[in-house]
């Protein structure tokens, strides 16, 4: 009889904290700057949700060491629900492997709320560099050992591990030029002060239709509807070469779970807007919204797939 009051107590409680929730503004931390996917998704959930909720969402860019600045803010901040995070690939699966000291634990610190979208990278150029292919680029890679430089968008970001993993399939002598985030990184390729990346695809697309870069291949095992006459890393004499980078969102791992549910249903609501879903299809991101639980799973799985991938690489961030 006891258990079972308490039990009905405890069901009263967590429906009065969702019913509660939120009772303020609602920040998203985004852990790059200005410009990315990583960016562009929360801008664009943040009015939807706004509305919904009846709350302000702002979005507050905090770059720095590949993520891990903004990730940490969240990691150790509050648990109420009005403080989320921006959580790509490199975030909740990568950077535990690289870095030797990492300021949250991606296991313990942050709770997975729903991946948002996914989507391939691609290997491009700038016009001026006189590449076409993956087998252009890895002879001028073998002429220019030491010499050839690739932009990323931080530390273990997708775009440093493509470069890493080519590196590693090719045996050519790559460098490696960070910077916080893939908008900066990007901005550098297109000026052709740096001749190569292998950003993701939403972000490069528009610029490769503007024909300010010139695609390469994309890293998928197959190839991406929104541009049939890029060649896959995989058929372009790379076997296995896959890298994917998907957009997630998390909270502070004490966050309740009531909250941490109707967090994902505002989100996801927002995700399958018509017109923001036909925004986000065009430029190649496939949206994903699954439950917390589901997210949980994949995030675990791909923590797995960058492990043995970092490793294979020899990648390392002191």
């Amino acid at each position: 009889m006891r258990l079972g009051c308490l039990l009905f107590s405890l069901t009263l409680a967590l429906g009065a904290i969702a019913q509660g929730f939120p009772s303020r503004q609602i920040t998203i931390i985004v852990p790059f700057a200005p410009g990315s996917t990583s960016d562009l998704l929360p801008r664009a959930i943040s009015p939807l949700m706004s509305q919904s909720m009846g709350v302000a969402v702002i979005v507050d860019n905090r770059p720095g060491a590949g993520g891990s600045v903004g990730a940490a803010v969240v990691a150790k901040g509050e648990a109420s629900g009005h403080l989320l995070l921006m959580a790509p690939s490199v975030v909740l699966a990568t950077s535990q492997w690289l870095y030797k000291d990492l300021p949250y634990n991606p296991q313990k610190d942050l709770t997975p709320v729903t991946n948002a979208a996914t989507t391939p990278n691609m290997w491009v150029a700038h016009p001026s560099v006189p590449v076409k292919t993956m087998n252009d680029v890895i002879a001028l890679a073998k002429t220019k050992a030491g010499a050839l430089n690739y932009a990323s968008g931080g530390n273990g970001s997708t775009s440093h591990l493509c470069g890493e993993l080519l590196k590693a399939i090719a045996h050519v002598d790559l460098v490696h030029v960070p910077y916080k985030g893939p908008a900066p990184a990007l901005q550098d390729v297109l000026a052709g002060r740096v001749p190569l990346m292998c950003d993701n695809f939403s972000n490069v697309i528009p610029h490769v239709r503007a024909a300010r870069l010139r695609a390469i291949a994309v890293t998928a095992l197959q190839r991406h509807p929104q541009a049939p006459d890029v060649p896959t890393a995989d058929e372009s004499g790379l076997p296995g070469f896959e890298i994917n980078v998907w957009y997630g969102f998390a909270v502070q791992s004490a966050t309740p779970k009531p909250v941490v549910q109707k967090l994902h249903d505002e989100i996801v609501k927002a995700l399958r807007n018509p017109a923001l879903a036909g925004r986000l299809d065009s430029l190649g991101l496939t949206v994903v919204g699954d439950t917390p639980e589901e997210f949980a799973r994949f995030v675990a799985a791909e923590s797995e797939k960058m492990r043995r991938l970092v490793h294979a690489s020899g990648a390392k961030v002191e």
